[in-house]
């Protein structure tokens, strides 16, 4: 012990600053991060604000088997699959291949000012991006359906069909987040080697041999840390665009976890269910991450741990 006391007040000394440096980090993960984990209990009570945790009832797993046997509960595990898997296909390639291509202009004031106007989305919030989806495709007076009106055209209810619900929330995350997914892809494409470009110039590689053979193989380790991730998101659609997008006429193809969890859960006051539903969407989420990095270090990847 004392031993390990001197090594531990040795490596302090020389690494202080270090450790100073990310004091802040950890205490912003152990404050909002680990210690709210202990109110997951209550997914296990019968909880009551006035009795608080300690004096709560304790129900076992009566709020995860009333879950499950919602008459809700198969649509709101499609509808959530259905959208998370719209995401990962049509989605995260994006970001990639966007990444791709600003890497191949030669033009550096083109390529700023591309960069810029595809961040810009990103910081704007939902509500933003669901006004501008409303003026531009709702069935009356939406620039779209106007457009379609002019031409001899139906109007076409975007905003109020069950078969356009999912591809309209798709096309949101593409167009807000796309740009933003593209910072992390160019970092890793500027960490690789110019000599490797030199060699292939010299061998006959045109552009696109490059980007295939040098390229995609040199980032390979960074699109498979952040796929899997993303898995560990699968179970969230994010509750403020869902909730905004959703109306009467498509709540049955758009209906989450997350809405709800704030409809039934939270604003009917049954925080243990909510809490129950929280927690059984994150252990999927778990079991999908250990699951991705397992099969990423089996084929030879390093994963994130």
């Amino acid at each position: 012990m004392s031993h390990l006391l001197t090594v531990w007040n040795r490596q302090l000394r020389k690494q202080g600053w270090l450790y100073l440096l990310v004091t802040p980090g950890i205490l912003y993960f152990v404050i909002f991060k680990y210690l709210p984990m202990t109110g997951l209990v209550i997914a296990f009570q019968n909880y009551q604000p006035f009795l608080g945790i300690a004096h709560s009832k304790w129900v076992g797993l009566k709020h995860f088997d009333r879950f499950i046997h919602e008459p809700a509960f198969w649509m709101l595990m499609r509808n959530t699959l259905v959208l998370s898997l719209y995401n990962i296909v049509f989605f995260f390639p994006l970001p990639i291949l966007i990444a791709l291509m600003l890497n191949e202009l030669r033009i550096q004031w083109m390529k700023r000012v591309i960069q810029t106007v595809i961040y810009i989305p990103h910081f704007m919030s939902w509500v933003v991006v669901v006004g501008l989806a409303y003026m531009f495709f709702t069935t009356q007076d939406g620039i779209v359906n106007n457009w379609l009106s002019m031409g001899g055209a139906d109007p076409i209810p975007f905003l109020g069909s069950d078969g356009w619900f999912r591809p309209m929330i798709t096309l949101e995350v593409i167009w807000k987040e796309t740009g933003w997914g593209t910072i992390i892809f160019l970092a890793a494409i500027s960490g690789v080697d110019p000599g490797l470009y030199e060699s292939a110039k010299l061998d006959g590689a045109n552009r696109f041999r490059q980007m295939w053979h040098i390229t995609l193989p040199a980032i390979r380790s960074t699109i498979i840390i952040l796929a899997i991730l993303r898995l560990g998101s699968f179970m969230e659609n994010g509750f403020e665009q869902i909730f905004l997008m959703l109306n009467s006429l498509n709540r049955d193809v758009g209906e989450v976890f997350d809405t709800y969890v704030y409809t039934s859960g939270v604003l009917q006051g049954n925080f243990s269910y909510s809490a129950a539903i929280g927690l059984f969407k994150s252990v999927i989420s778990l079991v999908l991450v250990v699951a991705a990095n397992y099969g990423a270090r089996k084929w030879g990847e390093e994963g994130i741990y």
